[in-house]
């Protein structure tokens, strides 16, 4: 029996997939309806989903829809702890906590378009972590 990939999404992916509908995100927005990934998520990451969703200097999101937006996410994604940390380190310490999740979750990839997080893309590939932009997950999730 296959076990189900467990990817961690940061949140300006989420953003392309909630708020955008961007196209390039429609492969991994139906990999997420149809069940063929396990989207992991923590009360630190949701807390910055929200908090970005209600910058009113950023993306004015009416506030009637911001709520909605983070049910769809959640019903699609798997509320996890964070227990472990993890051994890489990323410059931004702001974004550290979705390294820290993926390895908490035991997940085998990051969707991110960050460029620190990027950078430790190599370094977290020897451990089984694979940290892709999500253009390239969707494009071939086997070959990154």
């Amino acid at each position: 029996m296959q076990t189900v990939p467990r990817i961690v999404i940061d949140t300006n992916v989420l953003l392309g997939l909630w708020l955008f509908s961007e196209p390039s995100l429609s492969g991994l927005r139906a990999a997420l309806d149809d069940g063929e990934v396990i989207a992991v998520r923590c009360a630190e990451t949701d807390a910055e989903f929200a908090e970005v969703l209600a910058r009113p200097d950023l993306l004015d999101v009416d506030p009637a829809r911001q709520p909605l937006i983070m049910a769809s996410w959640q019903a699609r994604s798997l509320l996890t702890g964070l227990t472990a940390r993890a051994p890489w380190i990323c410059r931004d310490p702001l974004d550290q906590k979705f390294l820290d999740l993926a390895v908490s979750a035991g997940a085998g990839w990051l969707l991110t378009r960050d460029r620190d997080l990027l950078k430790l893309a190599k370094k977290a590939r020897r451990s089984g972590l694979q940290i892709v932009a999500p253009e390239r997950w969707v494009a071939d999730p086997g070959a990154a």
